[in-house]
């Protein structure tokens, strides 16, 4: 449980790393830097592995759900 944990965390890092690393490339416009998209695709590509790693973890039961939200 805890392993998913530290894993969903250090993927949301990425994800953040990757927006302010799409950022900079984005201020510079340096034509032979690479483009944004590619730091745009891995932020989504981590999203994608984040909700659906969640989506495993509370199939399975490693992680349960709040019940009541409130």
């Amino acid at each position: 449980m805890l392993l998913i944990k530290i894993l969903i965390a250090g993927l949301v890092l990425f994800m953040v790393f990757n927006l302010f690393k799409a950022m900079v490339v984005m201020l510079k416009n340096d034509p032979d830097s690479p483009p944004m998209s590619k730091y745009i695709g891995r932020r989504l590509i981590a999203s994608v592995i984040i909700i659906s790693l969640i989506l495993v973890a509370i199939a399975t039961g490693l992680i349960t759900p709040n019940p009541r939200p409130y």
